[in-house]
């Protein structure tokens, strides 16, 4: 039968990196507690005190969340450099049959443009245009007939290259992004390949932004 520690360790678990904010202490213990009551109560099949999770959730290991973090800052100490792209703007459309053809025509207009920016990402109901203003009106007459879901200006970008063994360590883009998160930056979009990040934010906030990266590649 199992015990409450190993209930209370499991339930606690299965929120990636709360160990974390337990240890930064961040999370009221009595809260936590209260709220993971119900269920550690149902797994045991019976009524369990506040007070006993609380002492088996003070009593939880932080080793793990220890060595993540551990890794992740040796990652973060190791990423390349940070290359930053203003005038920015950011298009979405809904997925069409006749979408994939003009996207076609933007990457013919653009081969030949090494100082232009553009990203394109494709999910399954919209597809998404990240680029430099210059493209604004090209991008605006080429798509006139599709349907635009979404679109702002005045954006800016900043791209990070990331060690060949990012894909090794879980939670390196968590690491990256909860520092921006509690800073208040509102991300307009996070694009990713194998081994390059770019986040584009607001021009007003790219300045915070870029501090806010510095300071992790540093600490």
């Amino acid at each position: 039968m199992k015990t409450i520690q190993e209930v209370v360790e499991s339930t606690v678990r299965k929120t990636p990196f709360i160990e974390e904010a337990l240890h930064e202490k961040l999370i009221n213990v009595s809260s936590l507690a209260r709220i993971i009551l119900p269920e550690v109560s149902k797994t045991l099949k019976k009524d369990i005190k506040v007070g006993a999770v609380m002492m088996a959730i003070n009593r939880l290991s932080p080793a793990s969340e220890l060595r993540i973090r551990k890794n992740i800052k040796k990652i973060a100490s190791n990423l390349g450099d940070f290359i930053v792209r203003s005038d920015l703007c950011d298009f979405t459309f809904k997925n069409t049959p006749t979408l994939l053809k003009e996207i076609a025509k933007i990457l013919t207009k653009t081969a030949d443009k090494n100082d232009a920016f553009l990203t394109i990402s494709q999910g399954i109901f919209e597809t998404n245009i990240v680029a430099s203003k210059s493209l604004q009106k090209y991008i605006e007459t080429i798509f006139e007939k599709e349907t635009c879901i979404n679109s702002v200006l005045d954006l800016a970008s900043i791209t990070i290259k990331l060690p060949v063994n990012n894909l090794e360590q879980s939670g390196i883009y968590y690491f990256i992004l909860k520092q921006l998160a509690w800073a208040d930056i509102a991300l307009q979009e996070v694009i990713s390949t194998t081994n390059e990040m770019t986040i584009v934010v607001k021009e007003k906030d790219i300045n915070e932004t870029f501090g806010i990266l510095m300071n992790l590649k540093s600490a």
